[in-house]
This record gives C-alpha cells, sequence and structure tokens, in this order.
C-alpha cells in the first residue's frame, strides 16, 4: 500500500503482456473526484476487462414493479440509459458517451466513483470503471449490461433492464454475475463486501422506480 495526497493506492502484482508488471489494482481518495473524472476516464479506457469465468461468478436478480399505465415504449427511460440508476450518495459518475456527447454505444468506458461509507462528504472515494458490452432494444425489454474492469474491487458483469411481462407489468430488474476481485474484498466479503452490494442494488431499484414513476405523465 502507499499513500500520495489524498490518495491510499494499494498495490498488487497482477500478470499483463506476459510480464509481472506491478499495476495499481484499487485508487482509494479521501476527496471527491468529480473534478477529475476526464482523467479517469482516460485511464480507464486503457483498462481491460477482468479475466473471468460466468461459470465461477454468484448469480443474482433483483426486480421491482413500476407502477405505470404506460407501455414500455412510452415510458421515459432516457435516465436509464444516462447511468442515472444508483442514488448519488452511493456513486457517482462520468460516462464515456455523456463525455462525448453522444448516445451509449458497446465499448463505451464508465468511471465509477463509489462512496464508502455511502455518505458523500464524509467518505472514503473508490474509483473502478466497466465497460458497456450489450445493448438491448427489445420489444419487450430496454437496458444495457457492463462488464468490470482490471483495478474493479468486483469481478463479473451486471445488466439493467425495464422489462414488460405478459399481462402489460412493467419491472426494473438488475441481474448481476459476481464475486470478489480484490483480496481485501475476498477477505470483508462475508461480513461486508455481500451485504453492502445488497444494500446499492436495493437503493438502485428504489431510486429506478421513483424516476420511472415520477415521470408517468411526461410527454
Amino acid at each position: 500500500m502507499i499513500t500520495g495526497d489524498d490518495t491510499i493506492w494499494i498495490i498488487a502484482y497482477e500478470p499483463r503482456a506476459s510480464t509481472n508488471e506491478e499495476i495499481v489494482v484499487m485508487k482509494i481518495y479521501f476527496r471527491d473526484q468529480k473534478s477529475r473524472f476526464e482523467e479517469h476516464l482516460d485511464c480507464l479506457k486503457q483498462h481491460g476487462i477482468t479475466t473471468y469465468n460466468q461459470s465461477s461468478l454468484i448469480e443474482r436478480t433483483s426486480t421491482i414493479e413500476i407502477f405505470t399505465k404506460k407501455t414500455l415504449t412510452a415510458l421515459y427511460s432516457n435516465f436509464l440509459f444516462n447511468y442515472d440508476i444508483f442514488p448519488a450518495d452511493i456513486m457517482t459518475s462520468l460516462c464515456q458517451w455523456k463525455s462525448e456527447k453522444r448516445s451509449m454505444r458497446v465499448g463505451d468506458t464508465i468511471v465509477q466513483q463509489v462512496y464508502l461509507p455511502p455518505y458523500r462528504y464524509f467518505s472514503q472515494k473508490l474509483i473502478m470503471g466497466v465497460r458497456v458490452n450489450n445493448i438491448i432494444n427489445e420489444s419487450n425489454r430496454l437496458g444495457f449490461s457492463y462488464e468490470t474492469l482490471e483495478g474493479h474491487v468486483e469481478q463479473g458483469l451486471s445488466t439493467f433492464t425495464i422489462e414488460e411481462s405478459q399481462d402489460g407489468r412493467i419491472f426494473f430488474k438488475i441481474h448481476t454475475f459476481s464475486k470478489p476481485q480484490h483480496v481485501l474484498a475476498k477477505l470483508v466479503n462475508p461480513i461486508f463486501s455481500t451485504p453492502y452490494q445488497a444494500f446499492c442494488t436495493k437503493q438502485a431499484l428504489k431510486n429506478m422506480k421513483k424516476q420511472l414513476e415520477r415521470h408517468e405523465y411526461t410527454l
């Protein structure tokens, strides 16, 4: 571990390009990094996807019903594709497509700033990255999925969708395959990582429900 300025750099050996190069695999800050998101984005664009075997990951599905009279295609869902999924006291982010002022594309990178504990002004800030690997645009399902990048505390993929059932009901769903990647995350997983992930998922479901139902009467 190395500390400098307001940063804790947690170092680990991880092979890259057939070498045993020493690389930074996790960055934790004491100060909010929003003003440096563009810098972090440029850095994370160079990171590869974490290597994982999906069959060895833990699968979780979380769903919440959205009470609306609208059909899926009539719903205002821009905030889903803007990645405004998690409450701002849990995570803030910068998406490559928003930085470049366009719509989401497969291959886009997202900078995630995660607050631990979930308080923006009294927390440590973890900077991590994910990359969009699929955009879903089906008659009964809209959304996208992403995979974690090198340096993320988790390894795996997450899918976020708004779905319409055969009886016309609308649901928001988070479907993940993941497990801790970093050695520290593995050590604290039973007592911290898993409960915190469950808390964040629950808050994301509530946040999306609130946004979707708030726009019930949006033209």
